[in-house]
């Protein structure tokens, strides 16, 4: 019974390396949000450059009206296509908006002034930081379609093992101290 268990863990395992990196390679998602009359609304929107670890990050403005959708219903969805090489991913979780200075260090590019002059220290400047909860897969080339439930539980584990496994002095890197 345990080799089963372990053997699903590993395809698991394999799976999120799969999400991984077609998120590293396709970087713009749809987003979508609830609004308060409950209909969705989905905007395109760049995945910042980090580790994956459960969490995606994405930059905004404090006053755009999906940090109020966001604070009103936490719930979202961020889909991901890659049409080229026939695979699709559709992401669920629950979306925070984040105000944290050393996060926005840890995520920045150069290309993100193009919508921030002010550069990191630009007052309006907020992310949104999403929990994954679950994904959906889809590879068409292989006719194979993965759903990862409690993916999100599984990988809050993996990032709390990682942190036990750093000796004390080392950074954590992680999102410790991230706003809620």
């Amino acid at each position: 019974m345990a080799k089963k268990g372990a053997g699903k863990e590993a395809a698991i395992k394999k799976e999120v390396r799969k999400l991984r990196k077609l998120i590293k390679e396709t970087r713009i998602a749809m987003f979508t949000t609830v609004a308060a009359d409950g209909k969705l609304r989905s905007r395109p929107m760049a995945t910042l450059k980090g580790g994956f670890d459960g969490d995606l990050w994405f930059v905004t403005r404090s006053n755009a009206p999906k940090t109020e959708e966001i604070r009103d219903n936490q719930h979202v969805n961020v889909a991901y296509a890659d049409p080229d090489d026939e695979r699709f991913v559709s992401i669920s979780g629950l979306a925070t908006v984040v105000r944290d200075p050393a996060k926005v260090q840890e995520l920045w590019s150069r290309r993100l002034r193009a919508w921030f002059p002010e550069g990191k220290k630009d007052p309006e400047l907020a992310l949104i930081r999403v929990r994954i909860d679950r994904a959906e897969v889809w590879d068409s080339k292989t006719a194979n379609m993965v759903h990862l439930e409690g993916l999100g539980a599984m990988l809050v584990q993996q990032r709390a093992a990682r942190a036990e496994d750093r000796p004390p002095s080392a950074p954590t890197g992680g999102n410790v101290g991230a706003g809620a």
